[in-house]
């Protein structure tokens, strides 16, 4: 290695014995370890030179390059690890097999969405795409329609695609939480019903608000106060309230959707827009659990308040009437 440095100018003895062995002074030990620490960076030895050369150079700007770098290698080895558990997970039965895989893997991530599309809905030889490689898509698609069919295809995996979905549940990036979140819901089954109930613990109202549409849709009360939130936020306040009116079936949860409808409004009293979300979610409910509420609204003292929750009044009570 010091043969190799000293060919290429890196570190050069200052002398030679008698022998004809070199010989380093201090300054060129302290050279050599300089060198030895700047490659356990990543540098090549040419990248050395230039550093140790160049009095004008920064170490920021060095060490953003070798950051920069070092992510993309990452990224790469994370895509080449990916693949290979693709093909494991497949369990081929010859290289025939691992060929078929490999194309599928690369097809599932092309640019082009009518290719990712076709290799779904219509796989080359009409071998089925695995299940790991069709929630690895999942996680991964950003255009809506593709995923809309990745989903599709995973559903019919049933347990296993639960299985290969899990993982992305807990995973950093919120947007693949959110992506797992929407590919669980469409799968039936308690096993679902279980992670969609996990996903309402979410920190983030991106795979909150899915998980409770889903999760209250299946009748899982605990999604409540986030379908309340949700209408509140204005977030998908709409669909929010068509559940909470759905939960509101059950007896036990009419009241207490009710109460909690009814404590928003107290809450956000300064609020013309947030008061008629929760009027029109109040709508939703059953019978005529909301109508003495809708009632007293229709004199509320906010001029647009009062006309939404007179027109709600009406039609709740003709609702029950009819």
């Amino acid at each position: 290695m010091l043969r190799h440095y000293d060919s290429l100018g890196l570190v050069s003895p200052t002398g030679r014995t008698v022998g004809g062995y070199r010989e380093y002074s201090d300054a060129d030990i302290r050279r050599i370890f300089h060198v030895e620490s700047l490659r356990s960076l990543g540098l090549s030895l040419r990248e050395i030179a230039r550093v140790l050369a160049d009095r004008s150079f920064t170490p920021q700007a060095l060490v953003a390059g070798l950051i920069q770098r070092t992510e993309e290698r990452l990224v790469r080895e994370r895509e080449l690890l990916a693949r290979l558990r693709a093909v494991e997970d497949a369990e081929p039965g010859d290289w025939r097999d691992v060929l078929r895989i490999v194309e599928l893997v690369r097809t599932l991530g092309s640019a082009d969405a009518p290719r990712r599309l076709q290799a779904v809905l219509n796989p080359a030889e009409n071998e089925p795409v695995p299940t790991e490689l069709l929630a690895t898509a999942v996680l991964g698609e950003a255009e809506p329609n593709m995923a809309g069919a990745l989903r599709w295809a995973l559903s019919r995996a049933g347990a296993d695609g639960l299985a290969a979905l899990a993982p992305g549940l807990a995973a950093v990036d919120v947007e693949v939480r959110r992506r797992a979140v929407l590919a669980v819901a469409e799968i039936p089954g308690e096993a679902a019903t279980e992670l969609l109930t996990s996903a309402l613990d979410d920190p983030d109202p991106a795979v909150r608000g899915p998980a409770a549409l889903a999760a209250g849709s299946r009748g899982v009360s605990a999604a409540e106060p986030i379908l309340v939130a949700m209408v509140i936020a204005g977030a998908n306040d709409v669909e929010a309230g068509e559940v909470l009116g759905a939960l509101a079936q059950d007896p036990g949860s009419a009241d207490r959707v009710l109460g909690a409808l009814t404590h928003a409004l107290t809450a956000h009293a300064d609020d013309a827009a947030i008061r008629i979300r929760l009027v029109q979610a109040l709508v939703e409910l059953p019978g005529t659990h909301a109508l003495a509420t809708l009632r007293s609204l229709s004199e509320d003292a906010d001029h647009s308040v009062a006309l939404v929750a007179t027109a709600c009044t009406a039609l709740v009570a003709a609702r029950t009437t009819s």
